[in-house]
């Protein structure tokens, strides 16, 4: 372990854009594949690496789904929840916004109610237990079209778990165009959500737009081909909206096909709030320890530099002001006292 990422392996930090199911360890999803042998997923961890190589951005959706579909009763989601805040613990991570999709595993015979107490349950013992403050965005699959969106909707304004802060959608962009889903942004801010969607992975600016414009989005999941435009990153630096960057994660599901090559620089030169996440960590063989370390090489930060990625994560956030005031005090501790 070189110097740089001793210093990030201790690192206080908060993770933005991070999926439930797809933060499933090996282990996990091992455990949960044996429970359910009707299941493609191998149950042995070391076959999960072969499983977990992805040809492309569609064959991604097929395998996560399958995944998705080990998670099958409240007692599932609950270990699941539990274990993905233990990884994240071991990571130094203090806060994060886990994205949970509830149509997958509603429509799969869990009531509404069971998961969100499931969820609830874990979180709140992953706070006292493990000193992970976990909350929610509730994410639309996009490719499961309207009806997810009316169901995600429905259990997020009506259940609004104490956990929940936002409002999100996921999934494949080409063929899922973002203005259909305007209603049910719209509902959910109104009851005090924050939006969040995914856009620009796969597809180009227009759909980074078209989630600012019609989904008033707050933050921007991914927002890769925002490089593509000018008036859009300059757009995203006036207006202080952050972008969700996951290296690793577009390199696997090739939305980039060079990390040398990612726009991450152009973003951080334009001006734009950058914040470093893991996406989809054990599929696509990473942490958030590892992303930072590539954000480190690709954009030749030191430590000072590194500590200012966790400082933008804070700052992305949607903590309280005292909390936010508390692990940005925990970040600048840290490397003040760093004697790499």
């Amino acid at each position: 372990m070189s110097v740089l990422d001793s210093f990030i392996a201790g690192l206080p930090k908060a993770e933005l854009h991070v999926h439930h199911v797809g933060s499933a360890s090996p282990r996990i999803v091992a455990e949960l594949a044996a429970r359910h042998p009707d299941s493609p997923v191998p149950t042995d961890p070391e076959a999960l690496a072969d499983f977990f190589t992805f040809r492309d951005f569609a064959h991604f959706i097929e395998v996560y789904l399958s995944v998705v579909d080990l998670i099958r009763d409240a007692e599932d989601v609950r270990l699941l929840t539990y274990e993905v805040a233990r990884d994240m613990a071991r990571q130094n991570i203090r806060y994060a916004e886990l994205t949970v999709t509830p149509f997958s595993s509603t429509k799969r015979g869990i009531p509404d109610g069971a998961f969100v107490e499931a969820i609830e349950d874990a979180r709140k013992a992953a706070e006292s237990e493990l000193g992970v403050t976990l909350r929610w965005c509730f994410d639309i699959p996009g490719e499961a079209g309207l009806e997810a969106a009316e169901e995600t909707t429905r259990i997020a304004c009506d259940l609004k778990p104490e956990g929940l802060v936002s409002f999100g959608l996921g999934g494949p962009e080409i063929g899922v165009p973002r203005p259909q889903f305007k209603p049910y942004f719209d509902r959910a801010i109104a009851a005090g959500l924050h939006s969040v969607p995914h856009a620009g992975e796969t597809t180009g600016p227009q759909t980074i737009w078209d989630a600012l414009t019609h989904l008033r989005a707050e933050r921007i999941g991914h927002g890769t081909s925002a490089t593509q435009d000018p008036k859009l990153l300059a757009h995203l630096a006036e207006h202080r909206i952050p972008l969700e960057v996951c290296p690793t994660s577009n390199l696997a599901t090739r939305a980039v096909t060079d990390l040398e090559r990612h726009p991450i620089k152009e973003m951080v030169a334009a001006g734009v709030l950058v914040t470093i996440n893991s996406d989809d960590p054990p599929m696509f063989g990473t942490d958030l320890n590892t992303e930072y370390a590539v954000a480190a090489r690709l954009l030749e930060l030191d430590a000072h530099g590194v500590a200012a990625l966790a400082r933008n994560a804070v700052e992305a956030s949607f903590m309280d002001a005292a909390g936010k005031a508390a692990l940005t005090a925990e970040i600048d501790a840290y490397t003040a006292a760093w004697r790499g």
